[in-house]
């Protein structure tokens, strides 16, 4: 805007027209119009996308409880058996963590509608006193003009909730003033309302953490089976051979797997490195300390000796990430038995790794991997040593003392 010397004063002074002040103004008003529209909306969007992951991790952990339940009704049917057992252990207890995951996040979301509903009660509150006031301000006024003779039962009754609750001539006081009247009476319905919400909502998060509660305790049970069991296995003589007869038989099964697998072409990404190429350079699968060594191992106990075909590593520090040592396509990602939750990685020309125990898979089979991609967690599906990595690496369908193919360390 052009300042002329028509909107100059006497003494030098420049003015605005009173037009152009009106304009500023509206502008003004409707840029703070959108700061407030573009700015307010964004605790509730908060909120509603709290809401919505809380909903989103509920239905996850429900469709992995439904699976573990389904496997549970598998694993009933086999023949009874040391590793069907243990297995059967290992998936009431993993039932058991989801049922507590999702109690604990129902008992989250109840926590927070609570919180919401105090928001409400709180401003409910606010504006009853004001219609309170509104009410009583109008009372005195009619009476003052002689139109209610019941002002001393008003004066003697507790609040004014009991007075309009208990007045017989309601009907007549909303002829004079129904909007404030109603205006109370309905936000007061409203606080009771909400009130009985909250009720139910704190009745609600109770319900919640005895269940989770109990669940725990049904966990601590299982898991004091399974280290029963396991330690059964290690003390007993019979026991023992019966596990590692069980363990040959699932070796075997492996065995004609990698060979069905090897029959099967596969196609991988270009350009591609062979395996052999890299030996001695290989990444670990996971940082940790091996606790069971490739090729035979005796039993100080009962002299028995058995072949390990792979490794067992212990993680270590809180990383349970597993992590493919060389690129290639998944071939394998399923439960087998006696080696848990199972992943095959093909990585060409006959050439095989193998990661077993896991908790859970972070790739699915036909999947092509990376070297160094996350693949899976570490867990103790089927392990006699607590968590731990199984891993093994194949040519065709013979074992390979992993070792000199991964990076010294």
């Amino acid at each position: 805007m052009q300042l002329s010397a028509r909107n100059k004063k006497p003494g030098g002074q420049f003015f605005l027209p009173k037009k152009a002040f009106q304009s500023a103004g509206l502008f003004f008003i409707c840029l703070l119009v959108m700061i407030i529209l573009i700015y307010c909306p964004l605790y509730p969007q908060q909120e509603t996308s709290a809401a919505t992951d809380i909903e989103k991790r509920l239905n996850l952990i429900d469709q992995q409880i439904s699976q573990l339940k389904a496997r549970l009704d598998q694993e009933g049917q086999k023949e009874k058996s040391l590793l069907s057992t243990l297995e059967m252990i290992r998936l009431k207890r993993n039932v058991l963590k989801n049922e507590i995951d999702s109690l604990n996040l129902r008992q989250k979301r109840a926590a927070s509608e609570l919180a919401g509903l105090s928001k409400k009660i709180s401003a409910n509150k606010i504006s009853l006193q004001r219609e309170k006031e509104a009410v009583e301000k109008t009372l005195v006024t009619l009476y003052k003009f002689g139109r209610l003779d019941f002002l001393h039962f008003f004066l003697r009754a507790n609040n004014l909730e009991v007075f309009l609750r208990e007045s017989k001539n309601l009907t007549f006081l909303a002829q004079y003033q129904g909007e404030a009247i109603n205006s109370y009476l309905n936000t007061l319905k409203e606080l009771e309302k909400l009130r009985e919400e909250e009720k139910q909502k704190k009745a609600e998060i109770d319900l919640w953490l005895k269940e989770a509660a109990g669940k725990q305790q049904s966990l601590l049970e299982e898991e004091k089976r399974s280290q029963q069991l396991l330690t059964e296995i290690k003390k007993n003589k019979k026991t023992y051979e019966q596990m590692m007869v069980e363990l040959k038989s699932s070796s075997d099964e492996l065995q004609r797997l990698l060979k069905r697998l090897q029959n099967q072409e596969i196609a991988l990404p270009s350009p591609f490195i062979p395996l052999n190429e890299r030996k001695g350079k290989l990444p670990w699968p996971i940082s940790g300390r091996v606790i069971t060594k490739f090729g035979p191992e005796k039993n100080p106990k009962f002299k028995t000796t058995i072949v390990n075909n792979g490794l067992e590593i212990s993680p270590s520090g809180q990383d349970r990430m597993i992590k493919a040592i060389h690129g290639g396509r998944v071939v394998y990602a399923d439960y087998f038995q006696g080696y848990g939750n199972l992943l095959i990685i093909d990585h060409g020309l006959s050439y095989y790794t193998l990661y077993g125990h896991c908790s859970s898979f972070l790739v699915k089979s036909g999947e092509v991997v990376q070297s160094g991609q996350a693949i899976a967690l570490v867990g103790d599906s089927d392990s006699l040593k607590g968590e731990c990595l199984y891993f093994e690496l194949r040519y065709k369908t013979r074992a390979i003392d992993p070792l000199p193919w991964l990076r010294r360390r």
